[in-house]
């Protein structure tokens, strides 16, 4: 079985890692309000993330990330904040570019990404 996460799982990862920071606890129910997903949706996307080793499950319910699903929750959650920076000073409204860092986050090269990263970094005009 591949252990290859996809672009759904790190949205389920980020969510955990972005819920963490203002609940003590995370939990199924929790993931189900904030992605406003069907519960067999989320039900099966947990249970791919746990069996692949991102994720487990506390005693009381828990969500919790393993140490390589917090890597991959935080770099895609570092990706996000820095497209959602960037495009904003491009001069896109806030709320837009809030909406399409969500998008590309998946799927934009490291590359590409760090090149960004560096620009913002280094202060350079846009």
């Amino acid at each position: 079985m591949s252990k290859k996460i996809y672009e759904s799982g790190e949205m389920y990862l980020e969510t955990i890692l972005r819920l963490k920071e203002t609940q003590e606890t995370v939990r199924f129910v929790d993931i189900v309000k904030e992605t406003k997903k069907a519960k067999s949706t989320v039900s099966q996307a947990l249970t791919e993330l746990k069996t692949k080793s991102f994720l487990k499950e506390g005693p009381n319910g828990e969500l919790l990330l393993t140490k390589k699903g917090r890597k991959v929750a935080e770099d895609i959650y570092e990706k996000h904040c820095i497209l959602t920076e960037f495009f904003i000073k491009l001069g896109v409204d806030p709320r837009i570019a809030e909406e399409d860092s969500c998008k590309f986050e998946h799927d934009i090269s490291e590359e590409t990404f760090q090149a960004i990263k560096k620009a913002l970094e280094k202060g350079e005009p846009l």
